[in-house]
């Protein structure tokens, strides 16, 4: 592809994909607890006996979308270098305590973490142990609270703030980033910060340096991947061109039926995806009624029978269920 002194940006995030282990419990603390809408379910395309959740706002805004492979036999995994280590969504200045509060009542262990870059920070874990944080901060985008959550918009988790990357060390994984469009914006004690420019959701990415650490083992609670956007197909090819040239060994073109997607392993061991924004998550069922069915890609749909006899059976539920004191 030719050259061009105008790439197109990668503005933030896209989604983040990690491992659960009981689907039910995973599909309960994201929609109920999180108040998250449960954007699709599908199959894990390479292993279709697996079921693949997403979740996100309303309307299943890329930068919102947190996916998940629910194996119901897996084990619990370790946390090291060369892992995503955190998941922070983005909520409002005044909202923490509503959080903490909330959160507390169903018995979820929440905990205010010291101030980071000026933000305040509420770490908690979700039942299989992914590390999750709200981040409050005045930028925080309006928000599309999905229309089937009890958290009212004021409170609503807006989309993600960012991830942070457990690392060994930090500049290859620096030059990655920086390659990608990502300026260095802060740096507190052993955290280095990379921000993309303007607003978009999931916009920052921390490297954490934890050299006394081993590297961690994949297993439920583990981030797999993590995804940043592409505006089309042809921001899509530029990157790959442009990544493939560091050099970085990226895969094709994969076809993930709501988005196009290319992989790649950073320095530091961390699996990176780009994905395109469109066609997007209403395009084989309404907005409306988004998650309520089990779609499947074209090509998988002649076994839809087999598939649908060995995965687990899963309740779309919405209850107003915790006393949030409304």
């Amino acid at each position: 592809m030719p050259e061009t002194t105008n790439p197109p940006p990668i503005v933030g995030l896209h989604h983040v994909t990690a491992i659960a282990s009981n689907p039910q419990r995973n599909l309960d603390f994201y929609t109920k607890l999180l108040g998250l809408r449960f954007v699709k379910r599908t199959v894990n395309f390479d292993d279709p006996g697996t079921y693949h959740f997403y979740f996100g706002d309303d309307l299943g805004s890329p930068g919102t979308i947190l996916t998940f492979f629910p194996w119901p036999h897996a084990t619990r995994g370790s946390l090291g270098v060369g892992e995503t280590s955190a998941t922070a969504f983005s909520v409002p200045t005044d909202s923490l305590a509503f959080w903490e509060s909330r959160l507390l009542i169903a018995g979820v262990h929440a905990q205010r973490l010291a101030t980071r870059f000026g933000n305040s920070v509420l770490g908690f874990a979700d039942p299989d142990g992914m590390r999750i944080e709200l981040i409050a901060h005045e930028d925080a985008n309006p928000s599309r609270t999905p229309r089937n959550s009890d958290v009212q918009s004021e409170n609503a988790i807006r989309g993600f703030f960012g991830v942070t990357l457990c690392q060994a060390g930090f500049e290859s994984t620096a030059e990655v980033l920086e390659r990608m469009g990502f300026r260095r914006a802060g740096e507190e004690g052993n955290r280095y910060r990379f921000s993309a420019d303007g607003n978009a959701f999931g916009r920052h990415v921390d490297v954490l340096v934890q050299t006394q650490l081993m590297h961690g083992r994949m297993g439920s609670g583990s981030v797999h991947h993590i995804a940043f956007r592409a505006n089309d197909d042809a921001a899509q090819r530029y990157w790959r061109e442009e990544l493939r040239r560091f050099p970085l060994n990226v895969t094709p073109v994969l076809d993930r039926t709501y988005f196009h997607s290319i992989y790649f392993r950073e320095p530091g061991g961390v699996l990176f995806e780009i994905a395109t924004d469109p066609p997007g998550f209403s395009f084989d069922e309404p907005l409306e009624s988004l998650g309520e069915s089990l779609k499947l890609p074209p090509w998988l749909e002649s076994e839809r029978g087999a598939i649908e006899n060995v995965l687990p059976t899963i309740s779309l539920h919405y209850q107003r269920s915790i006393d949030d004191g409304r």
